[in-house]
C-alpha cells in the first residue's frame, strides 16, 4: 500500500487525537505536526517519529523543504486549530499542494467558502470537512426512513426538538472557545454539525429565528423544507435535567422527531476513521456540503433574539427563570 503523507495543525487540541488515530488506522503516515502548546505526549501513541513544531514559520519552512529534499510531498494537511484560524490554515494547505481535512465548523462565514472555492480551482487541491454525523448508522437509518416517507407523502412536515447541553467549566470562557470572534459562538462551536445533519435529512433552511442568546445558551427555531425545529444549545451544567445529573453525567443530548427519541448515543468512536476512509476514496464532504450549516450559524450569530415568542424550545424557560 502506498502510504499517504499527512501533516497536522493543532496537535494539542481536544479533537486532534481522533485525527491521529484515523491517520494511523487508515494505514498512513504523519510527517509533521504543529501546535503552540508543546505538551502533547499523545503523539507517542500514534506517531512518535513525526516532526513537531511550536511556531508556524518553522512548520511552513519544513513543509516547503521536505518535498524538495525527499522527493515526496505532503498529501493532506489535517486542521484541528481554533475555529477562527481554519480559513487561513486551509488556504495554507491548498497553496502547499495538499488537500485540506478540516474540523467543523469549516469556517465562520459562508463568504469564506466562496473564496476557498476559488483557491481550490487555482491550486487543483480539495477541501474536506469532517461531518461525521452523516456517517453515523442511526442518522443514516433516519434519513432513509424519512426519504421513504416523503416519497409517499411529499408534503409531510416533521416536528423536531434538538437539545444539546455539554457542560463546560470556567476555563471555557477564558479560552478562545468563549470568545465569539474566535469560536463563532455556541451555535458554531457545538451546534454546527447538528444543523448540518438536520438539513441533510429534512431539507434546506427556509426561516431562522433566535429566541435567546446568552454566554451560556443559544436557542431558536428553524423552519426546514420538511421540518419545524426547536433547538436549545448550552454549555451550562445547571440546565441539564435532574434525572441526568443524578447519573453523574455532564452532557445531555436529545433529538425527538414527532415525539420519538432518536437514539444515537453509541457509534461515535470510529467516525473520524470512517470520515478519513471516505476522504481517501475521494468521496468525503467538500465545500458545497459544508455551505448550508455555515450559513445557518453565521445567520444565528448576527440575529437579534426575539424572546419567548412563537415556537420556542421548552428549555428556554430554564434560562428566563434565573
Amino acid at each position: 500500500m502506498n502510504k499517504k503523507k499527512f501533516a497536522l495543525i493543532g496537535a494539542a487540541g481536544y479533537i486532534a487525537p481522533r485525527h491521529m488515530k484515523a491517520i494511523k488506522e487508515t494505514g498512513n503516515e504523519l510527517i509533521a505536526a504543529l501546535d503552540p502548546y508543546d505538551g502533547i505526549g499523545i503523539m507517542d501513541s500514534h506517531f512518535p517519529e513525526a516532526e513537531f513544531f511550536t511556531e508556524f514559520e518553522q512548520f511552513d519552512r519544513f513543509i516547503d523543504k521536505w518535498h524538495r529534499k525527499s522527493g515526496k510531498k505532503i498529501d493532506y494537511i489535517s486542521i484541528c486549530s481554533p475555529n477562527y484560524l481554519h480559513d487561513s490554515h486551509i488556504r495554507f494547505a491548498l497553496k502547499s499542494g495538499a488537500d485540506a481535512i478540516c474540523e467543523k465548523p469549516l469556517v465562520l462565514n459562508p463568504w469564506d467558502i466562496d473564496q476557498l472555492k476559488i483557491i481550490e480551482e487555482e491550486t487543483g487541491r480539495k477541501v474536506y470537512n469532517i461531518l461525521q454525523l452523516r456517517l453515523h448508522f442511526s442518522i443514516i437509518a433516519l434519513r432513509e426512513k424519512v426519504q421513504k416517507e416523503l416519497a409517499e407523502n411529499p408534503g409531510k412536515i416533521y416536528e423536531i426538538d434538538l437539545t444539546y447541553l455539554t457542560s463546560r467549566g470556567k476555563w471555557y470562557f477564558s479560552s478562545w472557545k468563549g470568545d465569539e470572534d474566535k469560536s463563532g459562538g455556541i451555535a458554531s462551536n457545538i451546534g454546527v454539525h447538528f444543523y448540518d445533519m438536520l438539513t441533510w435529512i429534512f431539507g434546506e433552511v427556509e426561516e431562522n429565528i433566535v429566541h435567546l442568546k446568552t454566554p451560556y445558551a443559544n436557542a431558536g427555531y428553524l423552519k426546514l423544507k420538511h421540518a419545524n425545529v426547536r433547538w436549545f444549545l448550552s454549555v451550562k451544567y445547571d440546565y441539564i435535567p435532574d434525572d441526568i445529573k443524578a447519573t453523574g453525567q455532564r452532557t445531555y443530548r436529545s433529538i425527538t422527531v414527532d415525539g420519538d427519541e432518536i437514539e444515537f448515543s453509541e457509534g461515535f468512536t470510529d467516525l473520524h476513521t470512517r470520515s478519513y476512509e471516505e476522504i481517501l476514496k475521494g468521496s468525503g464532504f467538500g465545500l458545497d456540503e459544508a455551505y448550508g450549516s455555515i450559513a445557518t450559524v453565521s445567520t444565528i450569530r448576527n440575529l437579534q433574539p426575539i424572546g419567548l415568542k412563537g415556537e420556542y424550545h421548552p428549555f428556554c424557560k430554564k434560562v428566563i427563570s434565573e
